[in-house]
């Protein structure tokens, strides 16, 4: 990455800004949606990943600090302490198989297999049909698949989305995610560092400022977004998901 053009560095920034963008407005979608563009500028994914997933550490931690502000002066919390931790007991196994490689499956059959089934759950968002989790089979295979994803590759976020959504409010959800995101990602970097990956440190000194910017973007498109009615901020939601999904399903099958 030191031996980039001027431009390529610029557009790398403006990459970043944009998933901070998403990230920060959504709660998801930061990974897989930047590293497509990402890789089409250094086509090696492990150069991104342990700036992305540094970064999203970063965030998180100042959304829970938030959360925890807002806690003491007695507003109501936005983490869903409760739902997140019963989520992590049934992800944490899946996300450690992932991460260490435990099973052995071909990549782009299983992230097509996975894309087209999110795209479904996102269709049936934005036609305000949405498919509901109604049973713990549903919600184990989900997570867990999710958490697996995530072991591998950072982009797990599609599978785990609707569970979420279908089990707590629009108001926790954002915030919520970012918790377990923060877990999430703490156990892949520190996969990292075991492993000898370079984490790209010099270049968070000018790409974190960039993830700023579109986190304070993002931050107000999220507030507005939890003003909404529920139908609304729920088509939003199917529209995004969509939208990684399709970016995912391409990279899949490009990269």
């Amino acid at each position: 990455m030191d031996e980039l053009l001027w431009y390529q560095y610029a557009l790398i920034g403006l990459i970043f800004v944009w998933s901070g963008f998403v990230r920060s407005g959504l709660g998801f979608g930061g990974a897989v949606l930047a590293l497509p563009f990402l890789m089409l500028i250094l086509n090696d994914a492990l150069i991104f990943l342990p700036l992305i997933a540094v970064h999203l550490i970063f965030f998180s931690t100042l959304i829970m600090l938030q959360s925890a502000r807002s806690k003491r002066s007695g507003q109501t919390s936005t983490i869903n302490w409760r739902y997140l931790k019963r989520c992590l007991s049934i992800m944490i196994i899946p996300k450690i198989a992932g991460v260490i490689g435990l099973l052995t499956l071909p990549p782009v059959i299983m992230s097509s297999i996975i894309f087209v089934i999110v795209a479904a759950y996102a269709i049936g968002y934005i036609i305000n049909n949405p498919i509901s989790i109604k049973t713990r089979f549903q919600e184990y295979v989900f997570l867990g698949l999710g958490a697996y994803i995530s072991g591998t590759s950072l982009t797990g976020a599609p599978l785990i989305i609707p569970v979420f959504a279908s089990k707590i409010s629009k108001y926790e959800l954002r915030d919520t995610l970012f918790v377990l995101w923060w877990v999430l990602t703490l156990i892949k970097l520190i996969s990292f560092v075991i492993a000898g990956v370079d984490l790209q440190l010099i270049h968070h000194l000018w790409l974190l400022p960039c993830s700023f910017i579109g986190h304070i973007l993002g931050q107000r498109m999220h507030n507005y977004l939890v003003t909404q009615e529920t139908p609304t901020f729920f088509r939003v939601l199917g529209c995004a998901l969509l939208i990684v999904s399709l970016t995912g399903l391409v990279k899949s099958i490009a990269f």
